[in-house]
């Protein structure tokens, strides 16, 4: 393989001739491998628009010339479009507060400029990845506003998941309206409820968590680009930094503004704590529903068995026809691992010194993916188990009528203490509610058949007449 040479602070350094990438990234890929995991595919779509931002500013206000400008901006939009992904070769966890992350797109950028100019990759006459591409910028205002612009772009989906989710567990809420089934608190059976109240409890949690999650990308918004170092704007022109968010804003499509304490901006982190807090309160959400699901559905033969979840593959290598509600089961493991990453980025949020955070590598390393992953675990349940869950009614009316929470139903007419032994003779006799019940001659046959059928006992306000 032919090798070009490139230099830096430290000396020199061959890279592949046809490397897009150069000295910078080099030896942070050296320096940081310590994982498989790459930089997150919206993170470098992300810095690619702010640096074609940063360009075009830079060509307006004659600080870049028009034919490196355009070139950078071209490349930048490449790269924006998902070329050259395979060139960013720095690992997601790197020291230096994404400064990698940064050097590695500026000689991106540079060498596929120079490309498009009729150059070679590494001849930086042509196109310099800090004196051209980086100009006016620092990692300390590019990066958090590239992580900024990466969350948005991954939190409107999830929260349209969320809203698909609602939509779904409403359907089954309508279909489950009819079918009366006993309702259980701390796992012992309680009084009656619909299938379809439970679904519905569901919706409305799935539903505070989509409000919030499109809610919180206010707080997104407010992005730090052209304060460069510490937040006071130094190497950047005035005209630079008021104009900046405005190119940047138009590039994305997103409402962005320009942070009113720049400072601030590039200081704290708290917004990304904010943003991992929301995701994992819907995590919570889908652990909830999760485990109901996997708990309603049990059985066959020997569970609950209220529900059937729709057969997806085969459950045991050696238990013949044994079926796992596996969409479930694999939702819980996503929603484990967001709460895990969740303390992670609290913990780099709180990390930061004085007038940087260098931490911003772990927030983007577990944020991001936290994001996407569990957009795609929602819609993986919604079209894989909820749409097709089916209500054993049989069952459900089998359970009530068994159940000692009839007794709850009839303790305005009987008194407590008079349902209290009636359900202890049905534990102690091993008899059914129903015979107990019926043999007392507390209600006629009909009487009970009404009472175990009606919805009317399911409202809010029910006293049991």
């Amino acid at each position: 393989m032919k090798h070009r040479k490139e230099h830096d602070l430290l000396g020199e350094m061959a890279i592949p001739v046809d490397a897009y990438y150069g000295i910078h990234a080099a030896r942070a890929a050296e320096n940081f491998h310590v994982s498989n995991i790459p930089i997150h595919k919206e993170l470098i779509v992300a810095l690619a628009l702010v640096k074609q931002a940063a360009a075009r500013t830079n060509m307006q206000i004659g600080r870049l010339p028009q034919d490196v400008g355009d070139a950078v901006c071209r490349a930048a939009m490449e790269v924006a479009n998902g070329y050259y992904h395979d060139q960013f070769i720095v690992g997601a966890f790197q020291g230096g507060a994404g400064t990698s992350t940064n050097m590695n797109m500026n000689e991106v950028l540079a060498n596929r400029a120079i490309e498009l100019l009729g150059g070679w990759p590494g001849d930086y006459g042509l196109v310099h990845p800090l004196e051209h591409v980086n100009l006016s910028q620092s990692t300390n205002d590019v990066y958090p506003t590239a992580l900024r612009v990466a969350a948005i772009r991954l939190l409107l989906p999830l929260s349209e998941a969320c809203a698909v989710l609602q939509g779904a567990l409403q359907e089954k809420e309508a279909e489950f309206a009819g079918i009366v089934k006993v309702g259980r608190t701390q796992l012992q059976e309680a009084i009656p409820i619909t299938l379809g109240q439970e679904f519905a409890a569901y919706a409305e949690a799935v539903a505070r968590d989509r409000w919030r999650l499109y809610k919180v990308e206010e707080r997104l918004r407010q992005i730090n680009l052209g304060g460069t170092a510490v937040g006071t704007g130094l190497g950047a022109d005035k005209r630079f930094i008021y104009r900046v968010v405005e190119q940047l804003r138009v590039l994305t499509g997103i409402g962005l503004a320009r942070n009113e304490n720049l400072i601030d901006g590039t200081q704290n982190a708290d917004v990304f704590v904010e943003v991992s807090g929301l995701v994992k309160a819907a995590a919570v959400t889908l652990l909830k529903i999760s485990g109901d699901l996997i708990l309603l559905s049990s059985g066959p033969r020997a569970g609950f068995g209220e529900i059937t979840l729709p057969q997806l593959q085969a459950g045991s290598s050696i238990m013949p026809g044994k079926i796992n509600p596996v969409l479930p089961e694999m939702v819980t493991q996503v929603a484990y691992q967001v709460m895990a990453q969740d303390l992670a980025v609290s913990m780099a949020a709180q990390a930061g010194q004085l007038e940087l955070n260098a931490f911003l590598p772990l927030v983007a390393a577990n944020l991001l993916p936290a994001m996407e992953t569990l957009a795609k675990a929602i819609r993986l349940l919604v079209e894989k188990c909820i749409r097709g869950i089916r209500a054993n009614a049989e069952k459900c009316r089998e359970y009530l009528q068994n159940s000692t929470g009839i007794f709850t139903l009839l303790a305005t007419r009987i008194g407590y203490e008079r349902a209290s032994e009636l359900a202890r003779q049905t534990l102690l006799t091993e008899r059914s509610a129903r015979d107990i019940i019926l043999e007392a001659g507390i209600l006629t046959e009909e009487e009970l058949e009404k009472l175990l059928t009606m919805e009317k006992a399911t409202k809010t306000g029910y006293t049991g007449e």
